[in-house]
């Protein structure tokens, strides 16, 4: 897939003021500072396009990114922040459960996860979660050009051990660098496969 436009949709906090559902929709979450901004620049191959937050946690809102006019990249807000209050975790509970439950043209999330980092409680949970309810996704291993094959290969491994531990298949899992582009072709063959099957389905309905 050639990514020929790429552009900033809406920034929404409330359920009710997303887009309306009539494109497919890839969305991406992790934990706070897992690189998710920069990857989704990667993807789309725009420099600035998803901006960091310059207060990482505070912001709730859904970012919506019209791509070649045809599918929506959405930007969740990012999980795990240590400083975030009970009631603003409350706020991105509800927002997320209604998002990723509720957004019909939803077809696939991508998780991402620090490559770096041994499996954290909270991305489990949110797997956990996305599997419950028969939501489909697929994980995302980001900053691999910061490990070795070796490690890489060890890091990756001790999260499909821990996520075996309670599931008997593993979801589609990618490994990615916003520095060397990993990952890119993968993530968008994903997407131009499943916008065909999104079509198809649609034409039926």
């Amino acid at each position: 897939m050639i990514i020929q436009t790429a552009d900033f949709v809406i920034s929404s906090s409330k359920f009710e003021k997303l887009p309306l559902p009539t494109k497919p929709e890839y969305a991406f979450v992790g934990r706070s500072n897992v690189g998710k901004s920069s990857l989704i620049n990667m993807i789309c191959n725009r420099k600035g396009l998803a901006k960091t937050s310059a207060k990482p946690g505070k912001t709730i809102t859904i970012n919506h990114f019209n791509i070649n006019d045809s599918w929506y990249l959405v930007d969740l807000p990012g999980y795990g922040y240590a400083r975030r209050s009970r009631e603003a975790r409350m706020q991105w509970q509800k927002l997320m459960e209604q998002y990723l439950h509720g957004r019909k043209n939803l077809v696939c999330t991508f998780i991402l996860v620090d490559s770096r980092i041994e499996p954290q409680a909270s991305d489990l949970q949110m797997m956990e979660w996305m599997a419950i309810m028969e939501l489909p996704f697929v994980i995302v291993f980001t900053k691999t050009d910061k490990l070795g094959s070796t490690r890489l290969d060890q890091m990756v491994s001790a999260y499909k051990k821990k996520l075996l531990q309670q599931w008997e298949e593993l979801p589609e899992i990618i490994l990615s660098s916003s520095e060397l582009g990993r990952g890119r072709e993968e993530i968008l063959s994903f997407v131009e496969t499943h916008n065909d099957l999104f079509g198809k389905l649609t034409q039926v309905q």
